[in-house]
C-alpha cells in the first residue's frame, strides 16, 4: 500500500468518524435508530477508490467509534460491525458485478438492506432469540433503512460527482 493510499484512508476514515459523531448529536424518534450518514463515506470510497479502501474505512470507523463511545466489543459494536461489514461487502459485490447497472443510489439501497438484514439476524441470533419480535420490527427497520439509504445515495452521488470533477 502506497503512502498516498494510507493518507486517503485516514482522511476518509476521519470524515466517516466525524459524520458518525455528528449523527449521534441528532435527536431520533427511536433510540437505536441511526441515519447511517457515515455510510456516505463508505459509498464514496467504494466508487472512487475500490472495495479494499471502502472496507478499510468501514472497519476503522466502526472500531474507533466504538472505542470513543465506550461500546467496543459490546452489543452495539457487534451489531455495527456486522451491519457495516455486510453492507460494504454487498455493495462491493454489486459494484464488481455490474458497474454500469448500479449507481450511488442503487448501491446505497443495497448497502442499507444488507446492513439492516445483518443487524436483524445478529439481534435474533445473539440477543433476542424470539423470531416474533424480529418479524414485528423488521418492516419498520427495512422501510426506514430504504429511506435513509435513498437519501445517503443521493448525497453520496453528489459528492462523487463533485469529487470526480477535481
Amino acid at each position: 500500500m502506497q503512502l498516498q493510499d494510507k493518507y486517503r484512508i485516514a482522511l476518509l476514515s476521519a470524515y466517516a468518524l466525524s459524520l458518525h459523531g455528528f449523527e449521534a448529536l441528532l435527536p431520533t424518534p427511536i433510540p437505536w435508530l441511526k441515519l447511517g450518514l457515515a455510510n456516505i463515506i463508505t459509498l464514496v470510497a467504494l466508487m472512487l477508490y475500490g472495495f479494499k479502501t471502502a472496507m478499510t474505512v468501514t472497519l476503522i470507523r466502526v472500531i474507533l467509534a466504538s472505542i470513543f463511545t465506550g461500546t467496543f466489543l459490546g452489543p452495539s459494536f457487534m451489531l455495527s460491525l456486522g451491519g457495516g461489514v455486510s453492507s460494504t461487502a454487498a455493495m462491493g459485490l454489486a459494484w464488481a458485478v455490474s458497474r454500469h447497472f448500479f449507481g450511488p443510489v442503487g448501491l446505497s439501497l443495497i448497502g442499507a438492506l444488507f446492513h439492516n438484514a445483518a443487524q436483524l439476524a445478529l439481534a435474533y441470533l445473539v440477543f433476542i432469540q424470539r423470531i416474533e419480535a424480529i418479524m414485528i420490527i423488521s418492516p419498520v427497520i427495512i422501510l426506514i433503512g430504504a429511506v435513509t439509504g435513498l437519501m445517503n445515495g443521493v448525497v453520496g452521488g453528489l459528492l462523487i460527482k463533485n469529487l470526480s470533477r477535481e
